[in-house]
Parts: C-alpha cells; structure tokens; sequence
C-alpha cells in the first residue's frame, strides 16, 4: 500500500524532507537543468522538484491510485491528475522527460509501471528513476517515505530499465546523511566525504535512461561513445550545457557534485 499524499506532504515540510528535496534538485539540475522547449512528466510523488522545470513547454504531475493527488501548483491552473499504475492516460511519445519519484517503490507491479512509462517518452527523451537504496539507512527509516516499499540496488535499477526496451546512460547517489535530525546539518559534509569513502551508504539512487546511448564530444574534438553506467560519475567536457540542450547530446546525464 502506497504512502498517501498526506504523508508525504508532511515530510516534505519537515527538515529531513526539506533535506531530502534539496539534495536531489542538485542532481536534476545537473542533469535536466531548466528542461527547456521540454514536455515534461512526473511520476508518482514529483512535484517538490517540478517547478525547477521554468524552461519547459509542459509540466504534469501524474500521481498514482491508493497515494492520492494534491493540487499542483499552488497558483494558476491545475496540473495534476490521478492516474493508474498499469494504464497512463498518456499518448504515446508525448513526453520528452519523465521523472520517477516515489513511484517504483510502492508498485504493485514495477515492470508494468516502467512499460507504461517508457510507452509514454518520446523517441529522443530521458527518463530519471530515483529509488531508495538498499544498502542506505533511510530505506530503513520508516518515519520517512524511502523506509516503505521495496528498496532498489543499482543493478536491479538498470535490469528494471533494459527490460523496458532502454538503455541506462547515466546514474548518481545522493542522501549520505544519516535520517537522524542532529546530524542533517552536516549533510553537505556528508555528500562529499560519503561518495569517497562509503558509497554504499547513501540513501538514493537516481538512474538515467534513454532508448539510445548518445555520442559525446572530447575536448580535442573526437567522439567518444558513453560508457553505460561509469562507477561515479564526474564532470564531462560538453558543448553545451544542459539548459541549452534539451534533447539530449552531449552531457548524457548527472554529474558528482558536493
């Protein structure tokens, strides 16, 4: 049974939530920046990080049976909808982003939420799943939305994608911090030494897919094929950033940062 919407706003209002909302805008605005000229969806429990999104042309919020829906945004026309895991009432390629919040974790059936998911991206589009890690302590913490449902690995993440029909390009953690209120303060300390030294111990994974590997250029001008899920991911030379890239290219995904 999935968390409902109440839950789940109440988190987000609390300092972990705040944390957690935080954090991970950092790794979609490496990796999506504003989406600009891009018909974006979110799934599941999204919209703490949709409003990044000021670049795009569309932005729906489409959240699951059982969790419940909220109106979104706060201000100007409605655009949120309740929707079936098994069926979007989405045509197909509509979307040129598709984010993935607190949706897998929670699914009576992941494969056929991905299926629906992947029939809905456009030809050319890029899909974000953030899950809750495994081996991380908030997927054990049950005062928070990561603790319920079943937790994922990164290798788990990429065989749930390829069985989808894409290919993961591109991958991050984030959440290092313990879910324990003294020590969230410190969790900008955490980032940056926990991705060093305890990898295993952050708390989210986010993984990227596309239905093709794109080409990337080096700096003396040859292309490089993009390695398919490097162990972190660093900063990459691009020709464009990711606000001014919003096909896809270049940058094929998040980078590391503190």
């Amino acid at each position: 049974m999935r968390r409902s919407i109440e839950d789940l706003r109440i988190f987000y209002g609390e300092p972990a939530g705040a944390l957690a909302r935080r954090l991970l805008a950092r790794r979609l605005d490496d990796a999506w920046g504003e989406a600009t000229n891009c018909d974006v969806l979110g799934l599941g429990y999204a919209t703490p990080w949709l409003d990044a999104f000021v670049g795009a042309r569309r932005v729906v919020a489409a959240m699951p049976g059982g969790q419940g829906v909220e109106l979104w945004p706060s201000v100007g026309k409605n655009r949120t909808l309740l929707v079936e895991d098994r069926r979007l009432p989405f045509a197909a390629g509509a979307f040129d982003r598709i984010l993935l919040v607190h949706a897998l974790e929670e699914a009576d059936d992941a494969r056929a939420l991905m299926a629906e998911a992947v029939r809905a991206l456009s030809p050319a589009g890029r899909i974000i799943l953030v899950a809750a890690a495994r081996g991380g302590l908030w997927a054990r913490a049950e005062a928070t939305p990561f603790g319920h449902g079943r937790p994922f690995t990164r290798g788990q993440l990429e065989r749930l994608v390829r069985e989808a029909g894409l290919e993961p390009t591109a991958w991050s953690q984030t959440l290092y911090v313990p879910p324990w209120g003294p020590l969230l303060p410190l969790a900008d300390g955490f980032e940056q030494i926990g991705k060093r030294v305890m990898p295993g111990a952050a708390g989210v994974i986010l993984l990227e897919a596309t239905r093709q590997a794109y080409a990337r250029i080096r700096p003396g001008g040859a292309v490089a094929t993009v390695p398919v899920l490097t162990p972190a991911l660093q900063p990459q030379p691009a020709t464009r950033s990711p606000r001014q890239n919003p096909a896809g290219g270049d940058l094929a995904g998040m980078r590391e940062r503190p």
